[in-house]
């Protein structure tokens, strides 16, 4: 029983891990592209549309997230006015989403095995 529970809290702990993996990403984009102004606000923002798309994604299919993610990064990436062609965007997307998820499920499996629940 108490391999569950710390296999939940472990869980909840790389969920918020996913999310900053996120919103360092998505910094880091905007910053690349030159955005100077408020540029946590907005990767706050953009990283909370994309993990929510990854969300929606998952829930539909684990396929979705890598389709959901990323179009949930361009279209509110389109808000911001960055200068970025439409198809750099949802490739920025995908790569966004990709290395963070890449991460995330890389370090919870390692968690899995060291807790001995995988």
């Amino acid at each position: 029983m108490l391999y569950r529970i710390i296999t939940v809290i472990g869980a909840l702990v790389f969920v918020v891990a996913l999310f900053g993996l996120l919103w360092f990403f998505c910094k880091k984009f905007l910053q690349h592209h030159g955005v100077t102004d408020q540029v946590s606000d907005r990767a706050t923002v953009l990283a909370s549309w994309t993990f929510a798309g990854i969300s929606v994604g998952l829930l539909l299919a684990v396929v979705g997230a890598f389709i959901v993610g990323p179009w949930a990064f361009y279209r509110t990436l389109r808000g911001h006015d960055v200068p970025v062609s439409d198809g750099a965007a949802i490739w920025w997307g995908f790569g966004i989403v990709v290395a963070s998820l890449g991460i995330t499920s890389i370090g919870f499996l390692l968690f899995l095995k060291a807790v001995g629940a995988y």
